[in-house]
């Protein structure tokens, strides 16, 4: 795989260049929007989001100390006395009874906090990232879907264009007929051909119907009224293509994410090994001081503690072990990614500049279809063309105008894949 280096001035400046393009028009803006608040899906990655900052400040609650009020009652049977003389010195009142108020904190744990701290702040970072690729996901869905019902539109439109010569074209043949310059062969012929247009024309309306009501499921929409066939998408080189990736592209981050977080684990399981440092303190009152066991006085304590694990069996040498593959297997899964995605973007470039090669074709082929279209309606009416080349020349008009329509859904598709690949924001 080519490598890519980068400085970080290029990618910040593509990377605002890439979020300061406006790409869709305004009616697609609009469903883009409307999708974020229809689609169920949203809802869920954002109470993802709201749970990783619930966990980041859970974490970052380890920093205060722990406060208890405790309070304890217990009647002791038998007494603990012993004979003095006549009378019997007792060492412990029957009814106990104290209360305090105790805290513990932790003055050094070496690091252990602040570990997991960064681990939360990754996590929060990797939600984040989910839902922005959740986003791009949708936004080119919806677009996508909004592409094919703005080309079934306009090919239903041709259809009209294509069912309206016919019809004229039956109406010349049909006075022919009459005057008996025709047979009902050509008759037939043409009838034939304005059948089958039409039942092309109700193949689309058809697939039109379903892909309106799959618009309506995600954006709430029902009907597009002003569709527009294109992106403008300005033209990338491969090189421009792969740093906005590299910076925008929300699978990369999250998979640069997953890195970070194998890190994370890794610098805080080899924080097992390392000691404690606590202060614990309490304050109350509680009977069972001599000499007058049964009165409650008031008392406090305070200390220092420290811990050390010596030997658990080898088990964080192990996990440490473990978590060093996941770490190599991350960073191998980014290196995959990468060589994906340059795959795909260069697959994308080479899709888009055929497309615009062909619509440029096309244009021409449309002027010459156009041209023999007319020429032969001309001859129809003076009665030197036949059916079959009347139909001819309007099959050759449809599929020019057909074609130039399929490849203008194939280029916005291109460059939907291409803007999907790079991370570029639909909208702002």
């Amino acid at each position: 795989m080519r490598k890519i280096f980068i400085t970080v001035v290029v990618v910040v400046a593509f990377s605002k260049m890439a979020t300061a393009q406006a790409i869709v028009n305004g009616e697609l803006k609009s469903l883009l929007q409307q999708s974020l608040t229809h689609f169920p899906k949203v809802k869920e990655v954002e109470q993802t989001v709201q749970l990783a900052e619930d966990k980041l400040k859970l974490t970052e609650l380890n920093k205060y100390p722990d406060i208890t009020l405790d309070a304890s009652y217990a009647y002791v049977q038998p007494k603990i006395e012993v004979p003095f003389g006549e009378k019997a010195f007792q060492f412990a009142p029957e009814h106990n009874v104290s209360g305090a108020l105790n805290g513990t904190y932790t003055l050094f744990d070496f690091g252990r906090l602040k570990a997991n701290i960064e681990k939360a702040k990754l996590e929060l970072q990797s939600a984040h990232h989910v839902a922005a690729q959740l986003e791009n996901s949708l936004f080119v869905q919806v677009s996508q879907l909004y592409f094919q019902i703005v080309y079934a539109q306009k090919a239903i439109e041709i259809q009209n264009e294509v069912l309206g010569l016919l019809a004229e074209n039956k109406a010349v043949i049909d006075a022919q007929l009459k005057n008996g310059n025709a047979i009902q062969l050509d008759v037939l012929t043409i009838q034939s051909k304005i059948d089958n247009e039409a039942n092309r024309k109700i193949d689309l309306e058809t697939n039109l119907k379903k892909l309106l009501n799959l618009l309506n499921y995600a954006t709430g929409a029902k009907n597009i009224k002003e569709g527009q066939l294109s992106l403008p998408v300005k033209s990338y080189t491969l090189d421009e293509a792969m740093q906005l990736a590299i910076s925008n592209n929300p699978g990369l981050a999250i998979a640069k994410d997953r890195l970070n977080i194998a890190k994370s684990d890794l610098a805080i399981s080899k924080l097992v090994e390392k000691p404690y440092v606590g202060i614990k303190a309490s304050v109350g009152s509680k009977n069972g001081y001599l000499p007058a066991i049964n009165d409650p006085r008031f008392n406090y304590n305070a200390g220092i503690g420290f811990s050390m694990p010596l030997f658990n069996g080898g088990k964080t040498k192990q996990l440490v072990k473990v978590q060093e593959r996941g770490l190599a297997l991350s960073e191998t899964n980014i290196a995959v990614l990468l060589h994906d995605t340059e795959k795909d973007i260069q697959a994308s470039l080479i899709d888009i500049n055929s497309s615009e090669a062909r619509i440029k074709n096309a244009a021409t082929q449309i002027e010459q279809a156009a041209l023999a279209q007319k020429l032969s309606v001309s001859k129809l009416k003076n009665g030197t063309a036949t059916p079959l080349e009347i139909t001819s020349t309007n099959a050759d008009y449809q599929k020019a105008l057909l074609n130039k329509l399929q490849f203008q859904y194939q280029l916005c598709n291109a460059q939907l894949e291409l803007v999907k690949l790079m991370g570029i924001k639909l909208i702002d």
